[in-house]
């Protein structure tokens, strides 16, 4: 049998390179007559960038940007395409993983160092820029992003607003007349790991505001300074940034770059899987294994498995996705995509040691699961 091993990162404990090497473990180590192909994944997530510039043989190119606060931290970004590309991780400037839980504050949380990251890659003279936006610590619209290019945020007065996105409530006026040329000249494409908009009771303040630290009344600020935001835009002939599919992605990141900018905002797996040929490994795969820390009917917005799953059940190959947490009961979408969901996590893990014990319980899963299918070889 030809395993095709194909997850995304087990959030906060795995990254999906080491995650796929723990599944292949536990299946070479099973009864199963079987051979294995790693082919770890990226929804535009954590991680993404990462596996693009590795499996696309680019190269890192080191960079000293801002974190969600300003302060001054070291990280890299990617060149491809003999250096025409550049491929940006934002999480790796202003990611929930560079801070601790005490820290967050997404009323002054900035994605400005992703800006800087942009800037750099403008310097080195990329024609194109792919931008994996998951895992920020921000809600700021991509304020911070647009301000490090040029853009500013004005109140009535005609100052700069410093606090940003707490004072977008003030906002009056957005001057665009010093953005960068060569951003604008630049081919820009947003992968995007969820499909919420800008605002509402599904986007960026309501869905991802509480993961990023923010309380119910912050949420409402958050709310009010991202449609202050979006209102001004209009008003100055930007796009409308509540007005497509994804905007919500990285606290509204994507809506601003796609309101201000040229950058197309794209389904990350998708683009993912095709720009590293997924499908041209998908052609020798007699099963796909897949799989997240949690696979649930978010799962079914655009998420890596069901990207990959889609993309197996159209070549007719059976599909089994691995997790820490599944639905407690069936449900009909999912199975749709996925011919098997296997939980790795025994009953009664708390969430602290199922994440300890991810990489132990891939392989003992795999190895379990490969007993099974040795049944019936």
């Amino acid at each position: 049998m030809r395993i095709l091993i194909a997850p995304n990162a087990f959030k906060n404990s795995l990254d999906a390179d080491a995650a796929a090497n723990a599944i292949r473990e536990g299946f070479l180590q099973s009864r199963l007559n079987c051979s294995c192909r790693c082919f770890p994944v990226g929804d535009g997530g954590d991680g993404t960038a990462g596996l693009l510039v590795q499996r696309l043989n680019g190269i890192q190119v080191p960079v000293e940007v801002g974190n969600p606060f300003g302060r001054k931290i070291k990280t890299s970004f990617g060149l491809i395409d003999n250096g025409q590309t550049a491929v940006i991780e934002m999480a790796d400037a202003v990611g929930l993983r560079l801070l601790e839980t005490a820290e967050l504050n997404p009323l002054t949380a900035s994605s400005f160092g992703t800006g800087e990251m942009i800037t750099a890659a403008l310097n080195s003279g990329v024609k194109k820029i792919i931008i994996g936006m998951g895992g920020s610590a921000t809600v700021d619209g991509g304020c911070g992003i647009l301000q490090a290019l040029g853009i500013r945020f004005m109140d009535g007065d005609g100052r700069e607003l410093k606090n940003i996105p707490a004072d977008l409530i003030n906002l009056a006026h957005i001057d665009t007349e010093h953005i960068d040329q060569r951003f604008l000249r630049c081919e820009t494409i947003v992968l995007c790991d969820v499909d919420n908009s800008l605002l509402g009771e599904k986007g960026a303040a309501a869905v991802f505001g509480p993961q990023k630290g923010a309380t119910p009344a912050i949420v409402q600020q958050l709310e009010a300074a991202l449609s202050k935001l979006a209102e001004t835009a209009i008003a100055i002939g930007a796009k409308n940034m509540d007005g497509t599919l994804r905007g919500g992605t990285a606290g509204g990141a994507a809506a601003g770059l796609y309101a201000f900018t040229n950058a197309q905002l794209v389904n990350g797996i998708d683009y993912f899987l095709d720009i590293t040929f997924f499908d041209a490994a998908l052609a020798d795969a007699d099963l796909v294994i897949t799989g997240e820390g949690s696979i649930d009917e978010q799962t079914l917005n655009g998420k890596a498995p069901y990207g990959v799953a889609c993309r197996a059940k159209k070549k007719g190959v059976s599909v089994i996705a691995m997790a820490g947490r599944i639905p407690s009961e069936p449900i009909a979408g999912l199975l749709h995509f996925f011919d098997k969901l296997v939980s790795i996590n025994k009953d009664g893990y708390d969430m602290e040691t199922a994440l300890r014990l991810t990489r132990k319980n891939l392989t003992r899963t795999a190895i379990e699961i490969g007993n099974l299918l040795a049944l019936k070889q």
